[in-house]
């Protein structure tokens, strides 16, 4: 059976990609952060120009905070401000890595007194949670050590385990813990959480409201991730993608820059696994535009994600298991291979129209002059960055 772009299409139509507001802020490399034109100065900008991505892909309905960095004094307000350009407010990221007491852990510290404090700050994000009606709370450790013997490794475990269960004791009934991991930086010798297994371990211990959260950059090269997308799928535990790209670390590219095959066979394995659109497995984009604009940027990495999603959707699943039950190895490589270069983007962009949305929306954008009209707007203030 062929499969057609009109079989797929309300599929696509209910795809949502979560933006990080800190994506829209000043970034650049460890070497030097670069000012840009235009660049928000405060959240209330920042999920303005979320808003835009939204407004001329129709992929993007919600906006991730990171507290401290988007911390305001009203957060009710601060949802009403994103409702009214057409968003919401969605995952609350907390931020354990740029306080110096952390130099040594927080989570996972041996002094009680910083271990708590970085406790509480958890609360405090849970706080905001209950203000904006945000689901997720993410976690994510800087947490580890430089050299063999600075640290007791399997004591830093039990730490965390502790920490995170006193975090995940104050989640409300309908919120949810999910635990990001990362293989090496900024501690080189072990991290805490350094890769799924042991983001599954800790999570699986504390409830069914505490789940992985799987950063596509986050792993060493050559890396099978479909197949742990496929596993935490499979054992339930997927509760949300930081989709970006990576060349030789955590670079945190424009989503399929690197390698849009991967990103085909990612998608693939998550529309198998019944990922796709499921409340349960949440879309987020995790990327620093460190030499590109950053409303295009988000664009562009949207768009990529749809299109892969629109060539996984495409593969002809009966043919594939016919071919594999046969032992048709070339057989099977090409229903894959078919679907991933096939070109939808003349399809896609028919099927935006037909939405009321630009049919090219990185054209659209650069057509707009936005750009010129917020950088003339946003002139003096401290504009948003790492850390601010």
């Amino acid at each position: 059976m062929t499969i057609t772009f009109a079989d797929i299409s309300a599929q696509l139509a209910t795809q949502a990609i979560e933006l990080p507001s800190w994506a829209f802020g000043n970034s650049g490399t460890r070497f030097k952060v670069f000012s840009t034109p235009g660049t928000p100065r405060t959240p209330q900008e920042k999920i303005a120009d979320a808003a835009k991505v939204h407004e001329l892909t129709g992929l993007a309905p919600s906006v991730a905070l990171h507290i401290p960095w988007d911390k305001v004094d009203d957060y009710a307000a601060l949802r009403a401000f994103a409702q009214d350009h057409g968003v919401d407010l969605g995952t609350i990221n907390s931020n354990t890595f740029q306080d110096d007491d952390y130099k040594f852990g927080s989570l996972t510290h041996t002094d009680d007194v910083i271990r708590q404090k970085a406790i509480d700050h958890h609360f405090e994000c849970i706080g905001v949670m209950d203000a904006t009606g945000s689901r997720d709370l993410k976690i994510w450790l800087a947490d580890g050590t430089n050299y063999p013997g600075q640290g007791d490794i399997r004591g830093r475990q039990d730490r965390m385990a502790d920490s995170l269960e006193k975090i995940y004791a104050r989640i409300g009934e309908n919120q949810r813990l999910v635990l990001e991991y990362k293989f090496f930086e900024p501690a080189f010798y072990h991290m805490d959480v350094p890769d799924w297994g042991t983001s599954y371990a800790q999570v699986t211990a504390l409830g069914d409201k505490a789940l992985v959260c799987l950063d596509t950059g986050h792993h060493a090269p050559g890396t099978n991730i479909e197949f742990i997308v496929m596993q935490l799928l499979r054992l339930g535990k997927l509760g949300s993608f930081d989709f970006n790209s990576r060349f030789y670390a955590d670079d945190d590219l424009i989503v399929g820059a690197a390698d849009p095959f991967q990103l085909f066979r990612i998608i693939y394995e998550v529309v198998r696994g019944g990922g796709l659109n499921n409340p349960d497995v949440a879309f987020m984009l995790d990327q620093c535009h460190n030499v590109e604009d950053k409303i295009p940027g988000q664009i562009r990495s949207v768009l990529n994600v749809q299109e892969m999603t629109a060539r996984a959707l495409l593969v002809d699943g009966g043919a594939l298991k016919t071919a594999q039950d046969a032992g048709d190895v070339l057989g099977a490589n090409a229903v894959l291979m078919d679907a991933f270069y096939t070109d939808v983007r003349p399809d896609l962009a028919a099927w935006r129209e037909s939405r009321g949305l630009p049919a090219d929306p990185m054209k659209a954008y650069a057509a707009s002059g936005h750009l010129a009209k917020i950088a003339a707007e946003r002139v003096g203030g401290q504009q948003a960055s790492w850390g601010a």
